[in-house]
């Protein structure tokens, strides 16, 4: 990705897409230094430093901690639609878009919020994420009843609005405070906090909210559960305010270093765009990409009609089965940044984990109406392990694929087409699954899956620069 590329580099200089000035003030002490190197530079004789410092560890895990709340909220109407749909007196399309606003918001905002984050930088957008977050969890308190669903489709969409300013922050938060053998390991860490925010989504809403017919016990339920997220959202956003910095005070790699030496006037988002949309084999990896996370959304979304199809009742178990899904992904995230960290093998690992995803996903489909739940907690660990293991995976393939591109907009552009799919998939697979059961929604993805690989497969053709 560049990092061993030598240059004249000046550690305090401005980032070349912030406007601000450092925040991190002051020197580090002992305690802060953990790497500290200087490399020649073959014109000048100069040297650049980078530095390692620990409070890197609290940004990623602080981002973390927003980006778990949001998610949470995305998929906690989902997990529980069938009561969500009796409290509201709503039909089933009318929860399906409570998630799918998160997906419809993402795809108009995502070019000013990628242009927010390349100018004002990572603390900005840090702030707008986590008020917008925390300003959703209390709108929806104020809407635990019966007639004011359109108040929870308004909490519903400051939320997504605010998911629009965390997927795109790992890649870039992982190369501004991460050293070049770290950016994959801490990219997955970023991811986590996301996934393991829908793994909360999927547990803990059957467990607060049963599924009971007395109209004021349930708005009680519900409203203990907007109460809690929005008193976890509140105490994220005031640590957001006081703890999150912009970047440290010295580059943690040379790609760094290099990157504050290049002037504000000689970075265009637009440019970057357009260079952006003539990578081939970016462009391939923004389809599969899409297909394979829009692939995801909808089951996700669509997990407890699936479920409840074939084991009424089991609202709880279909939040662990959602669980399941989720933590075998986590998993399989740490493992593949760890793995990438190791051996940079971008190109094979991705087309083995989303050949491994498809396998997944039919093995799913073939097993879910077997009677047996145990099965299926067991089939859908295995999806999960793949096919959420695959989102870091896409994003740090698309720095490397994309270098010197800012990871930002890289990572838009991924997210945009996974949003757009998820919508069309999560639409699509209800109403087959209305029409024709849930082997054929599953299936119907699977298609779509297998065309993703094939993808995959070709952008293997494409030289990539190691490092």
């Amino acid at each position: 990705m560049g990092d061993d590329t030598p240059t004249s580099h000046d550690p305090s200089a401005q980032d070349a897409k912030s406007d601000g000035p450092p925040l991190g003030a002051g020197g580090p002490d002992a305690g802060d230094q953990i790497e500290c190197s200087s490399i020649p530079n073959g014109d000048s004789g100069s040297a650049a430093t980078t530095r390692l410092y620990k409070k890197r560890w609290a940004i990623v895990f602080l981002f973390s901690s927003y980006s778990l709340s949001n998610a949470y909220q995305w998929i906690q109407y989902g997990i529980i639609s069938n009561i969500m749909m009796k409290f509201y007196n709503v039909d089933a399309m009318a929860v399906d878009w409570l998630s799918m606003v998160y997906m419809l918001t993402y795809i108009p905002f995502i070019f000013p919020v990628t242009w927010l984050l390349d100018k004002k930088g990572l603390r900005v957008t840090a702030l707008l994420a986590s008020a917008l977050n925390c300003a959703g969890t209390w709108i929806k308190v104020a809407s635990a009843q019966p007639d004011l669903f359109l108040v929870t489709v308004l909490g519903q969409f400051a939320s997504s609005l605010a998911e629009v300013f965390i997927l795109g922050m790992p890649s870039r938060l992982a190369s501004v405070w991460f050293g070049a053998d770290e950016v994959s390991t801490a990219c997955s860490i970023g991811v986590l906090g996301n996934q393991m925010g829908i793994a909360i989504g999927f547990l803990i809403p059957p467990i607060l909210v049963p599924n009971v017919d007395d109209m004021n016990e349930l708005a009680y339920h519900i409203r203990i559960m907007f109460y809690i997220s929005a008193g976890v959202a509140s105490v994220i956003f005031i640590l957001v305010i006081i703890v999150f910095q912009e970047r440290p005070e010295i580059p943690p790699s040379q790609a760094q270093a290099q990157a504050r030496n290049i002037p504000p006037d000689e970075y265009s988002y637009t440019a970057s765009i357009m260079r952006l949309l003539r990578n081939k084999p970016f462009m391939l990896l923004v389809l599969s990409y899409g297909l394979n996370v829009g692939c995801f959304y909808a089951v996700s979304t669509l997990l407890n009609r699936m479920i409840i199809e074939h084991y009424p009742g089991e609202e709880v178990n279909a939040g662990r089965i959602g669980l399941t899904i989720v933590v075998a992904g986590m998993v399989g995230s740490l493992i593949c940044g760890i793995w990438l960290d190791k051996t940079k093998t971008y190109k094979q690992t991705t087309l083995v984990v989303y050949l491994l995803s498809l396998i997944g996903m039919l093995v799913y489909a073939f097993t879910l109406n077997l009677g047996h739940l145990w099965v299926v907690f067991i089939t859908a660990g295995g999806l999960g392990f793949f096919m959420t293991g695959y989102l870091p995976l896409g994003f740090e393939f698309a720095v490397e694929l994309t270098y010197p591109e800012s990871e930002g907009t890289s990572s838009g552009l991924l997210n945009c087409s996974a949003q757009i799919f998820g919508i069309i998939f999560t639409i699509s697979q209800g109403k087959i699954i209305d029409k024709w059961g849930t082997l054929a929604g599953n299936i119907f993805l699977s298609i779509f899956l297998l065309i993703g690989t094939v993808i995959t497969g070709k952008i293997l053709t494409f030289p990539v620069k190691q490092e």
